[in-house]
């Protein structure tokens, strides 16, 4: 009797953990002339100067054409990245084109990424998140802040959230911190269905819906991910973009001397 016990609480106890458990970041699929390569194919293209473009993700039409292509080589990988490569005319064109821009000399045009900066005050929202509650900025005050913005098509906005409970929402679980992940443009049911997903995954997060890019549009343009942390008198302290090795590392290290102020 005793052993049953022990051996229904050992199961209770692997199955909590295994559903709390984030599960492994997907791997990337490759994709150069609509067919899958190698991470060494991209190395020797890019050395060689043939890569025209690398876009990180694809759009959910994409990934199903490449799906129904390449079977379960895809499958339900949502981290595709697509290289264009250069002809062989298009490369000496393009060439031609660099070092001709070399030789002008043009000043590269910096593309703005953010409406608030460092040492501004936070605008307040209110954040409708997917399971209809809803969370407001201002009552947070006293708190430590992390606001993502994030979009279900985005790869590198998932990859970053694959990183998220071991390198933010663990070391600070016990700490007066909150981190809200907010989709930006989407609509609420297509962001539900991707949660779906993620807490399945592991990513138990406040996810929120700003259909309307009401918040975004107060808070930055162009690229995501993008992070802002706030303390915890409203103020903004330290901005990120994108998924850059480190960034999270970075963003940790700012946490920890906020709230130890």
């Amino acid at each position: 009797m005793k052993k049953t016990i022990f051996l229904a609480i050992l199961f209770a106890t692997q199955l909590f953990y295994a559903q709390n458990k984030v599960a492994k970041k997907p791997e990337t699929v490759i994709i150069i002339n609509n067919e899958i390569a190698t991470m060494d194919q991209v190395i020797k293209y890019g050395n060689e100067g043939y890569v025209k473009s690398m876009n990180k993700g694809v759009s959910e039409e994409e990934r199903n054409a490449l799906a129904k292509k390449f079977g379960d080589k895809i499958g339900d990988r949502e981290f595709i990245v697509v290289v264009e490569v250069f002809t062989e005319q298009e490369k000496i064109e393009n060439d031609k084109k660099n070092q001709t821009a070399v030789a002008e000399q043009k000043p590269q045009v910096k593309q703005e990424q953010f409406i608030l900066n460092v040492n501004d005050q936070a605008k307040d929202f209110t954040l409708k998140l997917v399971d209809g509650k809803e969370v407001k900025l201002s009552d947070l005050k006293g708190k430590v802040v992390l606001v993502n913005f994030w979009a279900t098509w985005c790869a590198p906005c998932l990859q970053e959230f694959y990183d998220i409970p071991s390198k933010i929402l663990e070391p600070f679980k016990n700490d007066n911190f909150v981190f809200l992940a907010i989709s930006s443009g989407e609509a609420e049911t297509a962001v539900a269905k991707k949660v779906v997903k993620l807490k399945n995954d592991g990513l138990n997060f406040n996810f929120g819906v700003d259909p309307k890019e009401v918040i975004w549009n107060q808070y930055a343009m162009n690229a995501i991910p993008k992070n802002f942390l706030i303390d915890q008198n409203g103020i903004i302290k330290y901005v990120a973009v994108g998924n850059a090795e480190g960034n999270l590392d970075k963003i940790a290290s700012e946490i920890k001397k906020l709230l130890s102020k």
